[in-house]
């Protein structure tokens, strides 16, 4: 079996840091082979807010993932979060200048760069400028048109921009800490990647990555999101108000919500626990109802504030498969459920898919976001029709200084 690329991805979370290596065979396998994970105190709200500890995270993961695969990781698909993306939908009308009157590639690129071309404020950058169909001299829903005779091509894309200063300030601390950014992945749009079938996006799904400091959201339909955002809301939160409610400190109260964290306060233990009050140290007991209480509150007007996204930007497009939870703060116990009630859709927790190797603790929601962005990178590599991502020759350090994937997803 014959290694056809070698892909690297980096997900700067609110809470850790994550890089994981993965090498794309000729039959499409895609493979873990090195990882690193990193705690960060330098991110907040999906949003750099200490340059030098984002480094240094960025930096100490990428030396474990190097040691664990044994090449010299020089560049990375690297995820964006954080409340400052936000995304709408644009059209695009070219007529169709092949010979013949054949649509060409070019005649697809010169549609969406029409699209593109939306009035954004100067402070805002461009992530994606997604295709969704295309309209083919009125024919409708075509997903390529590529050899198809017209005159007229038209293209709907789905378009994520987020604040220049967020993006810049990433790629700076990605830069300096020795690793070159492909492309910025909006992370919701990778954790569909890794936890969302095709027939899913087809019905109608929504994915909610709750993280650390914000929750992820994507919305598909036909195959292709068509609305994303954040709401600023996360499992960091939940700590929060266990702290704030107990009166206790947030290492304590995060041991709490992961020891006995749960969204059911009806059938929640009335036993004791011990927590230790703020600043002296001493325990004292509390209820682990009390602690349930608290997580189901704040849960609970997490759905509210996802149910409104959706109210408010899935008009016109229903939902058959539902809402699909993943990221760390999905674990809690009872989560799916209280989202059920709540939205009144059908909900469900999700693991990653689609990866072999080195597995081992990857699979799980956690690491939706860090292995949808090997997806993505292995899905733009092995559709690309020109260059690829070599693997290095045996005996060789990894050089892989390529910039193809730019004009294919700007």
């Amino acid at each position: 079996m014959e290694i056809e690329a070698v892909l690297v991805a980096l997900d700067v979370g609110s809470s850790k840091v994550v890089v994981l290596v993965g090498e794309v065979s000729n039959d499409g396998a895609l493979d873990i082979i090195g990882k690193g994970t990193l705690s960060t105190n330098g991110v907040k709200k999906g949003l750099v807010n200490n340059i030098d500890q984002t480094v240094s995270s960025i930096r100490q993961a990428v030396e474990q993932a190097e040691r664990l695969s044994g090449l010299r990781l020089e560049a990375a698909f690297v995820g964006i979060g954080g409340d400052h993306l936000e995304s709408l939908n644009s059209r695009g009308t070219v007529a169709v200048s092949g010979a013949h009157r054949e649509v060409t590639r070019e005649d697809i690129e010169r549609a969406t760069e029409v699209a593109r071309a939306v009035t954004i404020p100067s402070n805002r950058e461009v992530l994606h400028v997604l295709p969704r169909d295309f309209t083919v001299d009125g024919q409708e829903g075509v997903k390529d048109p590529e050899g198809m005779s017209a005159i007229r091509l038209e293209v709907t894309t789905h378009i994520v921009h987020g604040s220049a200063t967020a993006v810049q300030n990433l790629t700076k601390c990605v830069r300096k800490a020795g690793v070159r950014p492909d492309e910025l992945v909006v992370s919701s749009l990778a954790s569909g990647e890794a936890v969302l079938s095709e027939t899913e996006k087809e019905l109608g799904v929504a994915v909610a990555d709750i993280g650390a400091g914000t929750t992820d959201v994507a919305v598909y339909g036909d195959g292709t999101p068509f609305h994303t955002s954040v709401v600023p809301l996360g499992g960091v939160n939940v700590t929060n108000d266990i702290a704030i409610g107990l009166r206790t400190n947030l290492t304590a109260a995060e041991h709490l919500k992961m020891r006995f964290g749960s969204v059911d306060s009806k059938a929640a233990s009335r036993d004791d626990v011990d927590i230790e009050i703020i600043d002296n140290g001493v325990a004292r007991p509390a209820r682990k109802s009390d602690v349930t209480e608290i997580i189901e509150a704040r849960m609970h007007e997490l759905f509210e504030k996802i149910g409104e996204e959706l109210g408010a930007n899935a008009s016109g497009h229903r939902l058959p498969a539902g809402l699909v939870l993943t990221g760390g703060g999905s674990l809690l116990a009872g989560t799916a459920e209280l989202g059920r009630e709540v939205l009144q859709m059908p909900v469900r927790v999700a693991s990653p898919e689609g990866v072999g190797g080195l597995t081992d603790h990857l699979l799980t929601p956690s690491y939706s976001t860090a292995i949808g962005l090997l997806l993505w990178a292995a899905r733009v590599v092995t559709t690309a029709d020109a260059e690829r991502y070599e693997p290095p020759p045996v005996g060789q350090g990894w050089n892989r200084v390529r910039d193809v994937v730019s004009r294919f997803f700007p």
